[in-house]
């Protein structure tokens, strides 16, 4: 008999390790299928004009060479408007919606999570209705009330957007919820108001879940493309700028656009770098019914 539990208890070992090996080399071909994107733009920033225009096409470059962020910067260095100002520009609309956004959805959060109220369950509704929903099928009815309240081409265009993150508020409420009510009855009874047991209690144990909007909010708002909504060139942004750069009809502009689509990925990598663990941990827990 304990033969049998041994050889049951080998077989069911056995079975766990095959299928640990079978699921990470299938995660790490799934991992390697995903980072083709960002190889195949490494490339073709690299690739000198010939190889950019070759037939077939070849996805890994054979002589690189930097030319292309060269002709880059010497373009936006020929520009009447500075090139550092369309940095910060970038940088003030990509802060201060991302943490904007980031307290808004934070704020707006918490009742969700541990108040009930009047209509807590339709908000709720709203908002993950809200999720399944791209912004191209908002962009028109937005545009339109911030025409109204006189925000085109202003930086506030894109900012006052971001600030209504449905996506970070769903994963913070998710992610609230599972706080035990104990623990805020407890600051309650020590007299702590609404507010400390807020900033005190509920943000530093949602750590994972705000670093995740973060990550989400600047990552939208540092591509956003500001054509739409600011027209002074003095207000405009990188990506803006950099799309109308590689946007004349030349030959060098094709290489031109690659290397600045290079240069506007390296900032959401490195911040998603730095916080991965603390995004895969919200992943984790945000489908938990609280």
């Amino acid at each position: 008999m304990s033969m049998t539990i041994i050889t049951k208890v080998g077989r069911r070992q056995t079975h766990s390790i095959f299928g640990d090996i079978v699921l990470f080399l299938f995660l790490a071909l799934l991992g390697a299928f995903m980072l083709l994107p960002f190889i195949y733009a490494i490339s073709q920033s690299l690739k000198p004009i010939e190889e950019l225009f070759v037939f077939p096409p070849k996805f890994f470059v054979r002589n690189p060479t930097i030319d292309n962020f060269l002709n880059l910067f010497q373009r936006t260095n020929n520009m009447w408007v500075p090139f550092e100002r369309y940095i910060v520009n970038s940088l003030l609309i990509t802060v201060i919606g991302t943490v904007g956004g980031v307290l808004f959805a934070a704020m707006a959060a918490f009742p969700l999570a541990k108040f009930v109220f009047p209509g807590s369950r339709k908000y709720e509704f709203v908002i993950i209705l809200s999720l399944l929903f791209v912004f191209e099928v908002t962009y028109v009815p937005q545009y339109i009330t911030l025409s109204f309240l006189r925000l085109i081409d202003t930086p506030w265009a894109l900012i006052l957007p971001a600030m209504a993150n449905t996506l970070g508020l769903y994963l913070m409420k998710q992610f609230m919820s599972q706080l035990p009510d104990s623990l805020l009855e407890a600051a309650s009874v020590d007299g702590a108001s609404t507010a400390k047991q807020f900033w005190s209690i509920v943000m530093p144990n949602v750590k994972p879940a705000w670093i995740t909007a973060t990550i989400l909010i600047f990552q939208a708002l540092w591509n956003r493309d500001t054509s739409t909504y600011i027209f002074t060139e003095q207000l405009k942004n990188l990506p803006a700028v950099f799309r109308q750069i590689s946007s004349t009809n030349t030959i060098a502009t094709v290489g031109i656009g690659a290397a600045a689509a290079v240069l506007l990925m390296i900032p959401p990598v490195v911040v998603f770098l730095f916080s991965q663990s603390r995004m895969l941990e919200t992943m984790a827990y945000s489908g938990m019914k609280g």
